[in-house]
């Protein structure tokens, strides 16, 4: 066994299967019970970008994945009643000439699709299996069990237990919001365009699914959304139509309602001896780019490439020093996108009229502007900078 993966969400497999194309076999331990792959729609939907949308048509999951193409953003500030600003960002994927910019999946799609694709690949996914103890390169099972590999990679969240373990610490910032996560039917089509409202209270992104649905990220401050959220749904319905507006007709909900506190979380490490950390358990950000589960890919690609070349060069691919490479790849690109996330959302969920006149002739200019308007496209689609092979849609 070269890698012990803990964490079986959408990370751990993830990740097995990106170390299972760099030539590496994994075990994926989950102190959950499997998950049920053939439930129906629960509400919950993730945005991929286009670079991650490669690295999972590397890895063979893009086979027969139902997705809906994410073809334009618009951005706008907005208040409840009103609709939006005049002045706005617009992004067309035509611009960027290399596809979407994104694809829109449903947990439920992308998990299946996970879990098929290790079962193919022979990586075994073990349920009911809580780590109790760990050291380098080697994890204690409850019951006694103990499992030895080169690598130990931590995929299991922002309390992840394999962070805690290793003694790497946290730093965490509350932010005092709630997101409020469903989805709903609407009478028109959303011609596969994404919209983000940035309202005094926090974002309301309105994200394309299949068909006339579309998936709601509904920021609130947190005393108020613990009421929203206790409220039946038609009473939901009737304080979110002003906020979402007319333009996509009439709505209903579809699937079922969630919530989750918002924070800033960032480890101040990536890894330890024959310790490496993927995705929220590295880094948790704010969800107002949509970019929170693109970072947990990139580090899954990332890692597969730096310990792919270490094997090349005949390298102890689990030591500090190969794996201080890793740290050095993603620490930045992550850290920086927490540290826009949270610049953007302190600028934006709040009602100032000069900080309101500021941030839409900013949006605007964005807009009007060609280079600025591109590289933004390239940010979003996640394919600016040193990307690694499996963004690029090649192995590592």
């Amino acid at each position: 066994m070269d890698a012990i993966i803990i964490g079986g969400g959408l990370n751990g497999p993830l990740t097995a299967l990106a170390l299972d194309a760099a030539g590496l076999r994994s075990v994926v331990l989950d102190a959950g019970a499997a998950p049920d792959l053939d439930r129906p729609f629960d509400g919950r939907a993730y945005s991929l970008a286009l670079g991650s949308m490669r690295m999972l048509g590397a890895l063979g999951l893009t086979d027969g994945l139902v997705s809906q193409p994410i073809l334009g953003i618009r951005a706008s500030d907005g208040r409840p009643g009103e609709g939006a600003a005049p002045l706005f960002l617009d992004l067309d994927h035509a611009e960027v000439g290399e596809g979407p910019l994104g694809h829109m999946v449903e947990d439920r799609h992308l998990r299946a699709a996970l879990h098929r694709a290790c079962a193919a690949e022979g990586i075994e996914m073990r349920f009911g299996a809580r780590v109790v103890d760990q050291a380098p390169g080697r994890v204690t099972l409850e019951g006694g069990e103990a499992l030895e590999a080169a690598l130990v990679v931590g995929c299991d969240g922002r309390a992840s237990g394999t962070a805690q373990r290793a003694g790497l610490r946290r730093l965490r910032k509350d932010y005092g919001q709630t997101s409020l996560v469903c989805a709903v039917e609407h009478a028109r089509d959303h011609e596969g365009i994404a919209h983000q409202f940035f309202m005094p209270a926090g974002p309301l992104a309105i994200l394309p699914l299949t068909g006339r649905r579309s998936s709601l990220v509904w920021t609130e401050d947190r005393d108020v959304a613990e009421e929203l959220n206790a409220l039946p749904d038609d009473q939901y319905l009737d304080l979110l139509r002003p906020r979402f507006g007319s333009f996509l007709g009439a709505l209903s909900l579809v699937g079922k309602r969630g919530t989750y506190p918002l924070t800033l979380d960032l480890a101040t490490e990536l890894v330890a001896e024959r310790i490496a950390l993927v995705g929220d358990a590295g880094h948790g950000i704010h969800p107002i780019a949509g970019q929170g589960l693109n970072l947990g890919v990139k580090d899954a690609a990332a890692l597969a490439q730096v310990v792919a070349d270490a094997r090349r060069r005949g390298e102890d691919f689990g030591s500090l020093p190969v794996l201080r490479r890793y740290q050095r790849w993603r620490r930045f690109d992550a850290t920086a996108m927490a540290l826009a996330t949270d610049g953007v959302n302190r600028l934006f969920s709040n009602d100032d009229p000069v900080l309101r006149g500021l941030r839409d002739l900013g949006m605007g200019v964005v807009s009007r502007t060609g280079p600025l308007r591109r590289g933004f496209m390239r940010i979003a689609a996640g394919v600016a900078g040193d990307v690694p092979n499996l963004l690029r849609g090649e192995r590592p």
